[in-house]
């Protein structure tokens, strides 16, 4: 079979001394031995180069990561800048110019850190009531131990109207409306029914899209405090880890019982594949939430096709209240193994009020005698089944509503 290099060879022009014409061929045996030869290594040396270029190339094409059609569009939508007013224009969904896509372009921009990396949270009605579980999450970066900077590379995912206005309006936050045609998706949306698993769906499809878009992404509960910067525990050397509930000492031990309420994903080909791959698989496992969908097909040999490694977050960085670690360690808290909004707020409370406490010791008592968590109180297994749906602020939202 030819090869491009040797079609190369046999397709010089004419003034390179190949078979393009008579007067080349005229020009190649009217010179002498000498010069023959020169002309021969001359040219042979061009075609060469040129094919090592080729396979060069191609090879660092077939190893990149992104596929070049990632990296076009990539730059097609880099190439879009905003002014303020077509932000508001573009991003505004009650405006006749709103455009979803170029909204979440926009807020990407503006939250991304120097390495395209977003730090992504949820938000619906049922959780910006005033003394509610958004406003303890932002109370923790405040307080906690090189976090408030990061508040400015967060993007806050808003699944109703009246949350996108009161993240824009009286949160003055990083905020996008996922709009889902025909679900409610403004109350609270209680574990395991019809619209929590919508909800939960609704969110992963979202998520492949911005690593489609070329955006690396920390996904982060609403229910879980940061106290510490999470950056710096970090594997270096995947481009997919999760928190679990149970650690069991070993990062890539996929017996690890995942979470999918706190994870940190680089975008890659990989990533994007398992996505669509954990998307997918939905409709094989009916039912059942995206974390339990995980722990089913993570065994699945589908993921060592596309390539891709699971590692799991130590809990004693990556915390929560199912296996609850010490306070000199810690950077982030999830009030997982629990159920009902009322339940969680009230133990977050506690876990705010025991970091507080922390922080206010001796230097010498915090490294050498740390205090241990408060919680879970009103969490915990207890709390699944028998939790009552929120009692509603009446009062708190009649003021809300004056702002929105």
């Amino acid at each position: 079979m030819d090869s491009d290099c040797g079609r190369k060879s046999r397709q010089l022009s004419p003034e390179l001394g190949g078979g393009g014409g008579g007067g080349g061929d005229y020009h190649y045996h009217h010179l002498n031995p000498n010069q023959r030869h020169l002309f021969f290594n001359h040219h042979l040396l061009k075609v060469v180069v040129l094919c090592a270029m080729v396979t060069l190339t191609s090879f660092m094409l077939y190893q990149a990561s992104e596929s070049p059609f990632q990296i076009l569009r990539r730059s097609i939508y880099s190439s879009f800048s905003f002014s303020s007013h077509a932000y508001d224009s573009v991003c505004n969904s009650s405006s006749r110019n709103y455009n979803e896509e170029l909204c979440l372009i926009r807020v990407l921009e503006k939250s991304a850190m120097t390495d395209k990396t977003v730090i992504i949270t949820a938000l619906n009605e049922a959780w910006i009531e005033p003394d509610s579980i958004f406003d303890l999450f932002l109370e923790s970066f405040k307080i906690g131990n090189q976090t408030n900077f990061l508040i400015k590379h967060l993007l806050v995912v808003t699944l109703d109207q009246k949350a996108f206005r009161h993240c824009q309006q009286v949160l003055k936050l990083n905020c996008y409306f996922l709009k889902t045609e025909g679900v409610n998706f403004s109350v609270e949306a209680h574990f395991m029914t019809q619209d929590y698993l919508k909800m939960m769906w609704r969110r992963m499809d979202f998520l492949r899209h911005v690593l489609e878009l070329g955006y690396n992404f920390v996904f982060t509960d609403a229910d879980i405090m940061w106290f510490r910067n999470p950056f710096p525990h970090f594997y270096s050397d995947t481009n997919f880890q999760i928190s679990c509930d149970r650690f069991w000492g070993n990062p890539i031990d996929l017996d690890n019982s995942p979470n999918g309420g706190f994870n940190y994903v680089k975008s890659t080909n990989q990533t994007i594949a398992f996505y669509k791959f954990w998307y997918e698989s939905r409709e094989l496992y009916p039912g059942i939430h995206d974390q339990d969908v995980l722990n089913m097909i993570k065994h699945s040999p589908v993921i060592k096709e596309i390539g891709l490694e699971i590692k799991f977050l130590d809990t004693a960085y990556f915390g929560g209240f199912c296996q609850p670690k010490e306070l000199d360690s810690v950077c982030t808290m999830h009030a997982n193994c629990c159920a009902g909004l009322d339940n969680k707020i009230h133990d977050i409370k506690i876990l705010l009020d025991d970091w507080r406490k922390y922080l206010s010791l001796p230097e010498d008592v915090r490294k050498n005698r740390p205090p241990s968590w408060s919680v879970p109180q009103s969490c915990g297994p207890a709390s699944f089944g028998q939790h009552k749906p929120r009692k509603k602020n009446v009062d708190a939202r009649k003021i809300l509503g004056n702002f929105l």
